[in-house]
């Protein structure tokens, strides 16, 4: 073929006599002999190719095209292309790369197969048209939050992911340390601590698109292993700030990116939890009006949830056996003005300033006040059951505190389950491009696996097989 430049198949519309060249992807061919009929499809959309005594290609190989465009008569136009007016007369063709019988369908939305074969071959279920639209909407919220903050004055800061394990309420995955043997970093279950020293140096408005670790067991609104958030943090703020801003954002996010979607009230409804517990039984309400409607969104906030929750056996808590209380958000919730006299006589009647954004149902970001008197935080620390070892895993915030602090807090939305929650999706697997199955496997890559003798002799460690 020659070296013309390459046209992306949403320009083709606009090159109607001229010849062009297309590469991508064969999505159907339909063979009549003597005319076979191809639709070429690249990032940008679907385009119908028409030519002679073709060579045999199969579906989802990768070809070039170049051929004439021209005009389809009117009765054969395709309303539901938006090339739908014109196809390509093919002139020249070259299968660049052939493909085998694809393991699975991709022309279809994809929800009656079985999950774990979708994810074995996440690079086909990507191409299916639902995924690959959910993968770019996700790229298009993130960019939308990102420059929304920066405009409001957000300076965007990367935090360590190799970092401290500390008692925060979640398994940590832990990463052996090779130069200090018997030592461990942890992936961070969120970047709290870091973000919270950052308003200590003086940032004030901080945000981060943040990956996060928790080895907790999955649900369909919860990735396993890691998950994405959209983390923000802002100094001398009150409670009604942070509503206010994150409602802000999100409705004209709302409006700009998804214009057929439709928020039932405004400004969102705040919730107290004892109300909202006692009202619909769980404090993440689903308030649509109607539930079968995939266009309505109804936000809402859910506010004054207690400080504290009793301690359980069955509370993955790293509190000293001891302990009487959990935290109900996590330990650096402050506690209501209010209520701060009860902390030494009814714990369990202490509001914290917590607030949760909720969205059709789900819990959709979480965050609060923080806690900024050291002395307050200590008294946490005690009610929690923390030892005085316990204690000093967060000596580096305790201390960073006795420099000059500022009251502040923040909110991190959580951009897989948001998404879901948008796009009316039953899983939050189906908003991200490489997730881990229900029970931890990442299929594509068959993660994890074992490590070499060698890896485990450099790390200093040893296999202990259960019993």
């Amino acid at each position: 073929m020659s070296s013309m430049e390459r046209t992306l198949v949403h320009k083709s519309p606009d090159a109607v006599g001229k010849k062009i060249l297309l590469k991508g992807w064969v999505a159907t061919v339909r063979d009549h002999g003597k005319i076979t009929f191809i639709d070429l499809r690249d990032r940008t959309g679907i385009v119908q190719c028409v030519g002679s005594e073709l060579p045999k290609v199969t579906p989802e190989s990768v070809v070039e095209i170049q051929g004439q465009v021209v005009k389809r008569p009117e009765k054969l136009i395709n309303k539901d292309l938006d090339t739908g007016k014109i196809e390509i007369q093919i002139a020249d063709f070259k299968v660049i790369s052939e493909s085998r019988e694809l393991p699975i369908p991709i022309d279809n939305d994809g929800y009656k197969i079985e999950e774990s074969v979708r994810l074995k071959y996440r690079y086909l279920d990507l191409r299916r048209a639902r995924m690959n639209k959910n993968i770019k909407v996700r790229s298009k919220v993130a960019q939308y939050v990102r420059n929304w903050l920066s405009e409001e004055g957000f300076v965007e800061i990367e935090t360590p992911v190799l970092t401290k394990t500390t008692p925060e309420g979640a398994r940590d995955f832990l990463v052996p340390s090779r130069l200090q043997p018997g030592n461990f970093y942890a992936l961070p279950q969120s970047p709290q601590q870091y973000k919270q020293m950052l308003m200590v140096a003086g940032f004030e408005r901080y945000f981060q698109i943040a990956r996060c670790f928790r080895d907790e067991d999955p649900r369909a609104d919860r990735a396993y292993g890691e998950f994405t958030q959209i983390d923000i943090e802002m100094s001398f703020i009150t409670q009604n700030d942070i509503l206010q801003m994150i409602e802000k954002m999100f409705t004209e996010m709302i409006y700009e990116l998804f214009p057929e979607k439709k928020i039932l009230k405004s400004p969102w409804p705040r919730i107290p939890h004892k109300e909202s517990m006692e009202k619909y039984g769980t404090d993440k309400p689903d308030l649509r009006e109607n539930k079968d409607d995939p266009n309505e969104l109804a936000f809402a906030w859910t506010v004054d949830f207690p400080l504290f929750a009793q301690q359980t056996k069955d509370d993955y808590f790293h509190g000293s056996g001891n302990a009487k209380f959990a935290p109900s958000h996590h330990m650096f919730t402050a506690p209501h003005p209010d209520d701060i006299n009860l902390l030494e006589s009814d714990p369990l009647r202490v509001r914290g300033l917590q607030h949760d954004l909720v969205l059709n149902g789900y819990e959709v970001g979480g965050g609060s006040i923080r806690i900024h008197q050291p002395e307050i935080q200590s008294k946490v620390f005690d009610l929690i059951g923390f030892t005085d070892e316990q204690k000093k895993q967060f000596s580096h915030m305790l201390t960073a505190f006795t420099y000059g602090v500022p009251p502040h807090g923040g909110i991190a939305p959580g951009l897989d389950r948001l998404l879901m929650a948008i796009l009316g999706e039953q899983s939050v697997r189906e908003t991200i491009a490489f997730p881990a199955s229900a029970g931890g496997f990442t299929a594509v890559v068959e993660a994890p696996s074992a490590a070499t003798e060698e890896q485990l002799k450099e790390l200093s460690l040893q296999i202990v097989k259960k019993k």
